[in-house]
């Protein structure tokens, strides 16, 4: 994984990524640092994989700061910026990448609590670290960003409605993140092959992969999908706030 972003593009920046000690997170992380930006490595229940990670990005001579925190508690969250301003002092670049909801185990309430209650905690919290020319990107899926005229299985509706409800949430702060000059972009993606939730798709709806790329005819994977992921964190503001990324051709925009 090498020049995604320009060597030394992002030298001096501080960028965080939620939920990148694996998967798209990690590789976006990762080309933040290839470009010389010192990282911040969030994580909720994977340390080594996340320590690892940081080590790694260490030897590319940027700072990697590694927290753990649960997004959906305010107290964790705020724990974790406060590690952040001690050690970098401000925030050039967050990524609000980390989501879910087909976990078994949690509340039934817990998709909305992490795609839509803690994305804006995150942010809110955030604010104070974010200056002048800072970007925030807010990582969703065509599934979810089409959802109000697009329909899609059943097994990922509940997800697909709480990451829309946290895209509009977000969206409804553009007006006042452009006064402080802080960019904001969605990146929303067609199924990315490799990640979590395709396999978990995939287990509750064998052939949604395969059929998926037919009709798009082509999947990202989750390092291609991470390069645009990054892109989107240095590339100028669309006009609609949107990048949207692959085939969309099935999808109806509102």
């Amino acid at each position: 994984m090498t020049d995604v972003l320009p060597a030394g593009s992002l030298a001096g920046k501080v960028a965080l990524v939620t939920g990148s000690s694996r998967g798209v997170g990690a590789d976006t992380v990762r080309y933040l640092a290839e470009a010389g930006a010192d990282v911040v490595i969030n994580f909720r229940n994977k340390a080594p994989r996340a320590e690892k990670l940081a080590a790694q990005l260490r030897e590319l001579g940027v700072r990697a700061l590694v927290v753990g925190a649960d997004l959906t508690d305010p107290g964790s969250v705020a724990d974790m910026f406060e590690q952040v301003r001690a050690e970098f002092g401000h925030l050039d670049i967050l990524v609000l990448n980390a989501s879910g909801g087909m976990e078994s185990g949690m509340a039934e309430d817990y998709a909305l609590t992490l795609n839509r209650d803690a994305q804006l905690s995150v942010l809110n919290t955030a604010r104070p670290l974010l200056g002048d020319g800072s970007r925030v990107v807010f990582v969703t899926s065509h599934q979810a960003h089409f959802i109000r005229t697009t329909p899609t299985m059943p097994e990922y509706e509940p997800v697909a409605r709480s990451k829309r409800a946290g895209e509009d949430a977000l969206r409804e702060l553009i007006p006042s993140l452009q006064e402080k000059g802080i960019g904001f972009t969605v990146v929303s993606g067609d199924m990315i092959e490799g990640t979590i939730t395709a396999t978990l798709l995939e287990r509750a709806n064998p052939g949604a992969i395969a059929g998926r790329r037919e009709s798009a005819g082509k999947l990202y994977n989750v390092a291609e999908f991470a390069a645009e992921v990054a892109h989107a964190a240095v590339d100028p503001v669309p006009a609609d706030n949107t990048r949207l990324v692959g085939d969309t051709s099935d999808f109806v925009a509102e």
